[in-house]
């Protein structure tokens, strides 16, 4: 499934902007890949994320990239199977869980610096977890892993979403319980304000100080990018990959409403919360999958545990014979040993990942580099992150995967040119645009193949190149007069 890291273009742009970071030994607060002018101001909040990236790619090309981040997958997938296990849940019920965590988060699977947040954030909720239940302090770790974290992904605000929600519920158990109930929550209190404030403070140590911490409020206050990108918008569930996200929801309802066992105000805060984000965008998710899976996994132990049942016993029976075979393998040994069979297999060429030409424009790129096409370019911004990755800086795109960094005008704008809403023309015309990329089987796409102010310079199965119809490009246009559109046929291929 290593391909599927790769088919969001985003990679791309990350990693020339590491780069472009380690070439110039400085972290750039302007844009240095669109032909905009003046540079639009760019908070590049992912800086380490990219830098390592980058030297990744060094050394390893997108494969290793690719391999990097399968890794930190299994790894957040391996830490929480340790959190709960750590909780004394049964082993299987573990296994299970994780699996249908996994299956849940798969469409957040991609080679982006997320994919650090949903590592840390499992380490970050062991460790509240483990100071609400079983009177483990280590908070004095979370301004230490604050820090890495705010530089590497905008997600570091989930430490401050969980932070508050233990510090909410800690809060009102001391308010409504009387005696040890509230004896316990009053100094776990103090522990968790503690460390808000400590956090608060690691986190300011980056490059953009304060201004990191309202970085995440500007992007989702900005309801036209809210609403524009798919990852922002709310789960369709009528695609497949969210059927595990449904599952879980079901599982989830099934397993509170069930037991006997009450949800404590800690719980409900977590569960009410990421459920509601994961409702209102998809790209949340993982993080709920993440959050309920110590819940489910409690509570199906008990339940496993207190029940007499025939398939109680078989379930038990199972779990200690996973246990046992569990218990016999020699620490990290087997887990090391396959991380470096497949950093062999990347090292010796027999694993490779590239951007696939089938959905990617790498075909058209290529042509790109063989014909100087002069002036400025339109594109879609999946494109752009390609055209980043492959023709940089030879070609500077309109837009690309910063969209934050564009804004809501300029994302107005480009929504207005592929919607072909009035006053189209009037903005190619605003940015000197001379010649558009864009996909084969857009509406932009198609329109131009019949307006006679554009000509069809390249086609294939995946992109379009159409240039203006005028003397600067006449010799473009001669030397590629019989282009003509590639149609799809997705039973025979391209024709």
């Amino acid at each position: 499934m290593g391909q599927k890291l790769l088919s969001d273009g985003d990679t791309g742009y990350h990693i020339r902007a590491g780069e472009y970071m380690l070439g110039t030994h400085s972290i750039p607060h302007q844009d240095m890949f669109s032909f905009l002018s003046p540079p639009l101001p760019w908070t590049a909040h992912e800086w380490l994320s990219e830098v390592i990236m980058a030297l990744v790619h060094q050394g390893w090309g997108l494969s290793g990239v690719v391999i990097f981040f399968a890794f930190l997958l299994a790894l957040s997938c391996f830490l929480l199977f340790r959190m709960m296990q750590s909780d004394d849940s049964d082993i299987l019920v573990s296994l299970l869980v994780v699996l249908l965590v996994g299956g849940a988060a798969q469409l957040h699977w991609l080679a982006r610096p997320h994919v650090f947040s949903l590592v840390i954030m499992v380490a970050w909720y062991y460790i509240l977890d483990q100071y609400q239940y079983q009177g483990r302090n280590l908070l004095f770790l979370l301004p230490l892993i604050m820090i890495p974290w705010a530089n590497l992904h905008g997600g570091f605000m989930v430490g401050f979403i969980l932070l508050g929600a233990y510090f909410l519920g800690n809060l009102l158990d001391a308010f409504f319980s009387q005696g040890e109930g509230r004896g316990e929550s009053l100094p776990r209190l103090r522990g968790l304000g503690l460390a808000i404030l400590a956090c608060g403070a690691a986190s300011v140590v980056n490059p953009y100080g304060f201004h990191i911490l309202l970085f995440p409020f500007q992007l989702t206050s900005s309801k036209d990018l809210m609403d524009g990108v798919s990852e922002f918008l709310s789960p369709n569930f009528h695609e497949y990959y969210i059927k595990y996200f449904e599952l879980l929801l079901f599982v989830l309802l099934a397993t509170v409403g069930l037991s006997r066992y009450k949800l404590n105000l800690v719980e409900m805060i977590l569960i009410l919360l990421f459920t509601h984000m994961s409702l209102f965008s998809a790209r949340y998710i993982p993080l709920f999958a993440i959050i309920v899976a110590p819940v489910i996994a409690r509570r199906l132990t008990r339940v496993l545990r207190e029940s007499d049942s025939g398939f109680a016993r078989f379930v038990k029976q199972r779990s200690r014979n996973i246990a046992a075979i569990d218990d016999c393998t020699t620490g990290y040994l087997w887990p090391l040993a396959a991380v470096a069979a497949v950093v062999i297999m990347v090292h010796s060429g027999r694993i490779t990942f590239q951007f696939d030409p089938k959905i990617k424009p790498m075909a058209a790129i290529e042509f790109l580099k063989r014909e100087r096409i002069p002036g400025n370019m339109f594109n879609n911004d999946e494109f752009g992150d390609c055209l980043i990755y492959g023709a940089a800086p030879a070609y500077k795109v309109f837009i690309d995967g910063r969209l934050d960094m564009y804004g809501a005008e300029r994302l107005k704008e480009y929504f207005k040119v592929t919607a072909f809403q009035p006053g189209w023309e009037k903005i190619l015309e605003k940015y000197q645009i001379s010649w558009i990329i864009f996909p084969a089987d857009a509406t932009l796409s198609r329109h131009l193949l019949i307006h006679p102010d554009w000509k069809l310079i390249y086609a294939d199965e995946v992109t379009n190149i159409f240039v203006r119809n005028n003397a600067q490009h006449r010799y473009l246009m001669e030397k590629y007069r019989d282009v003509r559109p590639v149609v799809r046929d997705e039973k025979k291929g391209a024709a």
